[in-house]
């Protein structure tokens, strides 16, 4: 890690300082045949400053959350594109959540992810992974449940590799992501406790930003 990328009082900007500092981590990447998949919404603007770094095409991997009942920042699991899903069922039973409760989240995450694939997507198709380098890009890691789901996203869509990257996670990130050949984080405090204790600004990045992103990161036909 390059000493410049590390914030000096632990707390990026925004996301686009963290996904800048992301960059300078992450440059030895640089001229492999990668695919840098922002995840919605917060994951995209770091996403991409760094495939503007890395100079890789920038797309997005859609994954949904499956929160607490009534406290659905903590996650029990995660559902991607493709009928990926992935749960946590030793949070299931510490939470007290029944498979019926999780049942009905997940039906309202489901719409949610179907709405933001045909939103995402209705600019531009997927850009095609088989035999490349994915690399995964969030503002942070907590739990790893959304980047557990985005690993096996990209399994199934023929990623050669996968590598997940963001600003800041827990100490034990590579191990809550068991999916990934990688993981990569600028800051990884001992007392971790919430990603948007790490940004000054972290105020949430609407659909409509996510596709402006994904617009102008699109290839000139001139």
């Amino acid at each position: 890690m390059r000493p410049s990328s590390v914030p000096p009082d632990g707390v990026f900007t925004d996301r686009v300082d963290a996904g800048r500092r992301l960059a300078e981590t992450l440059h030895a990447l640089q001229g492999r045949d990668i695919v840098v998949l922002g995840l919605p919404r917060g994951g995209v603007p770091v996403a991409n400053e760094v495939a503007s770094a890395l100079l890789a095409p920038l797309d997005v991997i859609v994954v949904r959350k499956l929160g607490i009942p009534h406290q659905p920042e903590v996650a029990l699991g995660a559902i991607g594109e493709g009928g990926t899903r992935v749960v946590d069922t030793e949070m299931m039973a510490r939470a007290r959540v029944s498979a019926a409760q999780l049942d009905v989240v997940e039906r309202d995450e489901e719409a949610a992810l179907a709405d933001r694939v045909t939103r995402f997507r209705r600019a531009r198709g997927r850009i095609d992974l088989a035999g490349r380098t994915a690399l995964i890009v969030d503002d942070g890691i907590a739990t790893g449940a959304t980047a557990r789901a985005a690993c096996r996203v990209a399994r199934q869509l023929g990623a050669a590799s996968v590598i997940v990257a963001a600003p800041v996670g827990p100490v034990n990130a590579a191990r809550l992501i068991p999916e990934a050949d990688d993981v990569f984080c600028v800051l990884q405090p001992t007392r971790f406790w919430a990603v948007g204790a790490h940004y000054r600004d972290f105020r949430p990045t609407t659909d409509d930003e996510v596709v402006s992103l994904l617009q102008a990161a699109l290839p000139s036909s001139g």
